[in-house]
């Protein structure tokens, strides 16, 4: 059953086919709501075009398979066996699978991993990318103690700082994404933030999506709290290529909005990110290689909305800021050019 017609899917996008479209997804115990849940599922990644999708929370296998046989131009990965499990769905024709797997597999992890970190070796575009898919332990209290083994924010630090050892350890100087429903808040205070060990390495390590989380609760990926817990972190490899990142509202864009988009897809929102095939030239904010009139209007209509979505590429002068002084930087900069 299609279900497009009950919504505006068909103004729904983000992917493009010169960049790398990465998206992570809790998709709540999927399928939340039965052949209903799968056909909406359907239509949002119809719509969006994503490269990768990394999800989290799914419950049942003969679903996903149901989904995937759908979704022509994509294969889908879902091996997992842990308690509501890790998948990826990847577009066949531009991503390349050199290896998916798990890790921190056995009995003494399992205290920081309820759901073992799943591993995507890929190539794209003739670049190697490591992406490593998670779903932290929920709950807690907001107060990190790191004496009490139980004590869920603790739990959600030694995650972090055990994949912040892996990737040091396997992966430097590979371009490394790590994403998915961590569960917990960038905005926290430095005491009890369990993501601490990488704010505090800002040469290595970059939350594409830390001005969301600082951002309106509007935007955040978990409305109903309201609160921001799925993140996307990237290594210094990628910084110079990021070029967007946005919490995407599906149910901006459903008939009952986020009433009905919790009630049939999600109580999360998924999150996303553009990584561009090639370093960008200063001011190309549309990336047609080209720095023009077109850019400057871009970035106007980016100031006019942006709530809506924090564009890397249009914060010219990098203050963490888009305004008028990006406008005169964007104007120079298409004189010398």
């Amino acid at each position: 059953m299609s279900v497009a017609f009950l919504n505006d899917f068909d103004q729904l996008y983000f992917g493009s086919d010169d960049a790398l479209d990465i998206m992570t997804w809790n998709i709540e115990w999927f399928p939340k709501n039965g052949n209903t849940t799968v056909s909406y599922v359907y239509e949002v990644i119809q719509a969006l075009d994503m490269d990768v999708i990394a999800m989290q929370e799914l419950d049942d296998r003969d679903s996903f398979d149901q989904m995937m046989d759908q979704l022509a131009e994509y294969d889908g990965y879902y091996e997992s066996s842990w308690f509501a499990g890790l998948a990826y769905i990847y577009k066949t024709d531009v991503v390349e699978i050199n290896d998916i797997y798990e890790i921190y597999t056995t009995s003494p992890y399992w205290n920081a991993f309820p759901r073992s970190p799943m591993v995507m070796d890929m190539n794209f575009m003739g670049e190697n990318y490591i992406i490593i898919n998670n779903h932290y332990k929920c709950c807690g209290d907001e107060y990190l103690n790191l004496n009490d083994d139980g004590d869920e924010e603790n739990r959600r630090y030694m995650a972090n700082m055990l994949l912040k050892e892996y990737i040091e350890n396997y992966f430097s100087n590979k371009n490394v994404i790590l994403l998915g429903d961590l569960n917990d808040n960038l905005s926290d205070s430095q005491n009890n933030n369990v993501f601490q060990m990488f704010l505090d390495d800002p040469n290595n390590y970059l939350f594409a999506d830390y001005e969301i989380a600082f951002s309106s609760n509007t935007n955040w990926s978990y409305p109903s709290w309201p609160s921001h817990l799925d993140h996307i972190l990237i290594t210094n490899e990628l910084f110079d290529v990021l070029s967007n990142v946005e919490t995407i509202k599906v149910d901006y864009f459903m008939d009952g909005g986020f009433s009905d988009y919790d009630y049939y897809i999600s109580d999360h929102r998924p999150v996303a990110i553009k990584i561009s095939s090639n370093s960008n030239t200063l001011g190309d904010i549309n990336q047609d290689n080209i720095i023009n009139v077109l850019d400057v209007v871009l970035l106007i209509d980016i100031i006019l909305n942006n709530e809506n979505q924090f564009n890397i590429l249009a914060d010219l002068n990098e203050d963490g800021l888009i305004n008028v002084l990006d406008v005169v930087q964007l104007v120079n900069e298409i004189i010398i050019y």
